[in-house]
């Protein structure tokens, strides 16, 4: 049990793949959910603010709650049925900058913190790849900043990339209605020897901008051919607003995650990178929203209130 009646959770959003690096590369952002927990009330009651509001669920199907549980099971425990969950939610959901990734690791270190468990990163990292398929925003969101992530049979390895801080992300998210599933669903069957080489190389001079602060190499490194090219087409305005961001000035660009926003990365001219992203989807239809903002070191994180 723990040792406080009240454990606030805070994580942040992540953005995966940034063009070549699919499903092993992420990026935590500085866009935050906070979730807090009162245990010992009556009945179980979840409150949520912010992102999300209208349409998350408040009962035990809400994937925090999913987490927790999981990880209570796991331990032969039961989570609390007499628990308050306050949520305020900066992160959009079904955007592709990991809401649902941020909702399992907010449970999962609830859980965590209220049994007071020793449990490694690693076997949090596991339990969240469960929930997602896969773990490259779950690398993100516990570690912060660049997360490097792999898989060895069973095992998921993680490792973070120090990154220089002068970088920005302009985040662009048109009002398109793209599920992760539905993104997958379009992904070929298998890919050509040369496009496998190609994102590789691509990878790795990714992982060498960030870290060395070469972002002259960013509109080079961010090229895709595994999944963008494919995804792009489910999201009218896409292509052209990438291109505008490149001619507005950003370093780099690609598709956050699955979609359906766009991550692009540039040192300064944020406002003139979003303006111009905004208006190439709007010429396509999309209503856009904007958000500036830039990579945290900071990954998710546990305060206990008593």
């Amino acid at each position: 049990m723990a040792e406080s009646a009240s454990i606030r959770v805070r994580v942040p959003a992540t953005s995966a793949n940034l063009g070549p690096a699919f499903d092993c590369l992420g990026l935590a952002l500085d866009i935050w959910n906070e979730v807090h927990f009162t245990f010992g009330g009556q009945t179980e009651r979840v409150v949520i603010e912010g992102e999300g509001a209208d349409s998350l669920p408040r009962d035990g199907s809400n994937l925090i709650l999913q987490a927790a549980a999981r990880l209570a099971a796991e331990n032969g425990s039961a989570w609390p049925a007499e628990i308050e969950m306050h949520c305020h939610n900066g992160i959009p959901i079904s955007s592709g900058l990991g809401s649902s990734c941020a909702a399992v690791t907010a449970g999962l270190l609830a859980a965590k913190t209220f049994f007071n468990l020793g449990i490694s990163n690693e076997r949090l990292l596991a339990l969240a790849a469960e929930f997602e398929g896969h773990a490259d925003n779950a690398a993100a969101c516990l570690l912060g900043g660049l997360a490097i992530v792999t898989r060895q049979g069973k095992t998921w390895l993680a490792e973070k990339v120090p990154l220089p801080t002068t970088l920005r992300a302009v985040i662009a998210l048109p009002q398109v209605n793209l599920g992760t599933q539905q993104a997958r669903a379009v992904l070929p069957k298998s890919s050509s020897y040369e496009d496998a080489i190609a994102n590789i190389g691509c990878t790795a001079l990714l992982v060498h901008a960030l870290r060395e602060g070469r972002f002259e190499l960013l509109g080079q490194a961010m090229q895709d051919r595994l999944h963008q090219p494919y995804r792009l087409e489910l999201i009218p305005g896409s292509q052209a607003a990438l291109q505008a961001a490149y001619e507005a000035g950003a370093s780099g660009a690609a598709l956050s995650g699955a979609g359906p926003s766009l991550i692009a990365l540039a040192e300064k001219g944020w406002e003139e990178i979003g303006s111009a992203m905004q208006k190439a989807f709007a010429a396509a239809g999309s209503p856009c929203r904007l958000f500036f903002t830039r990579s945290t070191q900071d990954g998710a994180y546990v305060t206990r209130e008593r």
